[in-house]
């Protein structure tokens, strides 16, 4: 798994999830890189709200996919809702090393222990430990930091791994499918599973 610096330009970004499962089959259908810009652009298949907007969702979307080897496409065709949206939170952790970092730091740690909650405290607490870890980080604002910590909430709320509590949210270990994990161990990505399961 390729380590990027840190950003906060998931302040920008969402879930997703339609728009990647539309991606992916597109892609499993034969189309090019360059013809799904074009349907994104000009047929707007993403329902952007602008054509901003769309060139955004498509640049982010086909980043994430790209974090991927192509073996997953079948994989994630036959897969059930549920595995489809772990997917594509893999593709997420994989694209953002920050929130990699929150899944293996935070969400883990909180499944491994049992507690299962998820306080505003604890993305507080985490943010302010990469600060003082990292130098990029250490510039970004407060109004940006609460920012990404929506955004990760959005995230986890998205692949179906926490409720939609207020302050606290409760979360929720999920059960890897097997041709998932499997998937994942031939891919070298161990640490995913960790993040994931608190195994």
């Amino acid at each position: 798994m390729n380590r990027k610096p840190y950003s906060a330009g998931a302040v920008k970004f969402a879930f997703w999830f339609p728009e990647f499962r539309k991606e992916i089959a597109m892609i499993s259908k034969g189309l090019s890189l360059d013809e799904i810009k074009t349907a994104c652009l000009e047929q707007n298949v993403f329902n952007a709200s602008t054509p901003a907007r769309a060139t955004m969702i498509y640049q982010t979307v086909t980043a994430r996919i790209q974090e991927l080897d192509a073996s997953i496409y079948p994989l994630f065709q036959q897969s059930d809702l549920a595995t489809q949206k772990l997917i594509n939170l893999t593709a997420i952790m994989m694209h953002e090393s920050l929130f990699f970092d929150f899944m293996y730091e935070v969400f883990k740690e909180k499944i491994l222990i049992g507690t299962n909650e998820l306080s505003d405290k604890d993305i507080r607490i985490f943010f302010r430990d990469k600060q003082l870890q990292d130098s990029k980080a250490a510039t970004w604002t407060d109004q940006t930091l609460q920012r990404l910590g929506r955004t990760y909430k959005s995230y986890i709320l998205g692949a179906g791994l926490s409720d939609r509590g207020q302050k606290t949210r409760k979360l929720f270990k999920p059960i890897l499918d097997p041709a998932f994990e499997t998937w994942l161990v031939q891919q070298h990505l161990e640490p995913i599973i960790k993040a994931l399961t608190g195994v």
